[in-house]
């Protein structure tokens, strides 16, 4: 069986930065309120017409490449993680083969939001291990911008989410010790409604119902409104305190099951890069797992919460300035809607 590793990482950020205070002439808030919440003081957001999430994949992605030192033609898989495509369907995967003029080959897309990174990077270790694929494209791309509401009554999420893509080239490596050492992915959707996108969806009518102006028809699908879509009704919804009182028990309790699986402790760890869902949530699990700052790589501060691309982008900045080096152990997790979260350890 092969082993893989992660040849190339890249990222992708819009250069559209809109700060706490730029949000506080759109709605009752202000940078105090969200950098203590949060930790968050910017985001960047997609040119509303010329950037989607498949553009801002396509650009991470060649630099994955460059990095990986193959060209599109190489790749022999995509997968493509993002809570935000183009279109319902297709997915994101064909369009950035279609894009980049790539052969024919596979495209998966993953649905799981925040942990979506975690859950393709695992799937595309499988693949490279039984020796399907020599070379995955993995990728998290977002565009939340577009549609988020910047009115007060949705400010508890609208100020957390930010735009950006980033991306890995997974590959054969036949040396013993480096490369993906075991991944594990988890979910509990008891409480999935909690965090969640009711619409479009088919079972969303069971949570349109009681909103008033629900129309009284016997067929016709998904019925939506004019008045439910002024209500609010299509937006995404979050109980805060709910996802954050489970976020800060599975986040140390997967890392912790990565470095049992193999044999270690959280001394071990180089650099945790955990999914940028809460600064407050990063700062809770670095305590709890007795990590000082230089071993915790946080970025959230300047981009938000980027969901499945949150972990490529930190990844990707990480190599950049130094903090990911050969020989390195490095520890990414996530948590997010679902809720399913995991967990990669991997040996740079």
């Amino acid at each position: 069986m092969y082993r893989s590793k992660i040849a190339g990482v890249g990222h992708y950020v819009p250069k559209n930065v809109y700060t706490n205070d730029d949000l506080s002439r759109f709605m009752e808030t202000s940078d105090a309120w969200i950098q203590e919440r949060t930790g968050i003081r910017e985001r960047r957001f997609a040119d509303r017409l010329e950037e989607t999430t498949t553009t801002m994949g396509v650009e991470a992605a060649k630099v994955a490449m460059e990095r990986a030192g193959i060209t599109a033609q190489e790749v022999d898989f995509i997968i493509f993680a993002t809570l935000s495509p183009d279109y319902y369907f297709p997915g994101c995967g064909v369009l950035l083969q279609r894009e980049m003029q790539m052969r024919e080959i596979g495209a998966l897309d993953i649905r799981n939001q925040c942990s979506g990174f975690v859950y393709a990077l695992s799937i595309a270790d499988q693949f490279v291990k039984t020796g399907m694929y020599k070379n995955i494209l993995v990728v998290g791309s977002e565009k939340h911008s577009f549609a988020m509401d910047f009115e007060t009554r949705s400010r508890n999420v609208s100020v957390i989410f930010g735009d950006g893509a980033g991306a890995v080239v997974l590959q054969r490596t036949d040396k013993e010790g480096q490369g993906i050492l075991s991944t594990h992915l988890h979910s509990d959707g008891a409480d999935a409604e909690e965090l969640a996108m009711y619409y479009p969806g088919a079972h969303a009518n069971k949570w349109l119902k009681d909103k008033p102006g629900y129309p009284d028809q016997e067929l016709g699908g998904l019925f939506i409104t004019k008045e439910q879509i002024e209500q609010g009704a299509t937006l995404p919804y979050m109980d805060g305190p709910a996802v954050f009182k489970k976020a800060v028990v599975k986040f140390p309790e997967v890392i912790r099951e990565a470095l049992e699986a193999n044999g270690m402790t959280a001394e071990d760890i180089d650099l945790l890069v955990p999914h940028q869902a809460n600064l407050r949530i990063s700062q809770y699990v670095q305590q709890l797992l007795s990590l000082p700052d230089e071993k915790v790589f946080n970025n959230i501060q300047k981009y938000g919460n980027t969901t499945a691309a949150s972990v490529p982008i930190a990844l990707s900045e990480a190599w950049e300035s130094g903090r990911v080096k050969e020989g390195d152990l490095i520890c990414l997790a996530a948590f997010g809607s679902g809720f399913a979260w995991g967990s990669a350890l991997i040996r740079w």
